[in-house]
């Protein structure tokens, strides 16, 4: 009698952990198809709710992506649940590199990009506003500008030339207001050199790309 009861003991023990080890290999297979599910769902959300909610996007498909691999430790056999993580993974990989480049910034125009070159990422925009040239950093200005012209000389079209020539005099002009504001003898005498250093750079290579340009329109 002793025995039989042992025995039943022994397998409502048996019957629970069984119980308790299926509960959680459920538990973990509704998380996996909780990503699967999502990743799916996500490439159906339209272009621009996507671009508002980008962020929020990520952040669930993060939390999601770390409970399903914490899930696979849950089920015994979890081959192919491992392939259906892997496949929804590569999905959702291919879709954000579709959408990082939807949402990206157009490209810089051919001019903004010159602008960005002589004088820094963004400083110089449509307005041509130079009220960020002061008297401290002027000369350094200068030396930027004169510098990248010099470096890359040889491969500015005509129309690249004018452009330049249209920055300069604005950056002159600005200079005649900040050497009211404060600018050092020493470095205006800087500047002065880097002019001078300028100017028949400017002149020579400008003809020189101007009849390339001739050439050209003639073959």
């Amino acid at each position: 009698m002793k025995n039989i009861k042992i025995a039943a003991v022994v397998a409502m023990l048996t019957l629970g952990f069984t119980s308790c080890k299926d509960e959680k290999q459920e538990k973990a297979q509704k998380t996996i198809d909780s990503y699967v599910a999502y990743v799916d769902s996500v490439k159906n959300v339209k272009a621009d709710d996507l671009k508002e909610n980008w962020k929020t996007v990520e952040a669930e498909y993060d939390r999601k992506s770390a409970e399903a691999n914490l899930a696979l430790a849950d089920i015994k056999d979890n081959t192919a649940e491992s392939e259906r993580i892997n496949t929804s993974k590569a999905k959702y990989e291919e879709f954000k590199n579709e959408v990082t480049a939807l949402f990206a910034p157009p490209a810089p125009s051919p001019k903004q990009q010159l602008r960005n070159a002589l004088f820094g990422e963004g400083k110089i925009g449509d307005d041509m506003s130079f009220s960020w040239v002061n008297a401290q950093n002027i000369h350094s200005v200068y030396q930027q500008f004169v510098h990248t012209v010099e470096n890359n000389k040889d491969s500015y079209s005509r129309e690249d030339w004018d452009e330049i020539k249209v920055l300069y005099e604005a950056l002159d002009s600005r200079k005649n207001t900040v050497e009211k504001e404060g600018l050092t003898a020493e470095d205006n005498r800087k500047i002065a050199g880097l002019k001078i250093k300028f100017a028949p750079m400017y002149t020579v290579n400008r003809m020189g790309a101007k009849a390339e340009e001739n050439k050209d329109a003639k073959k």
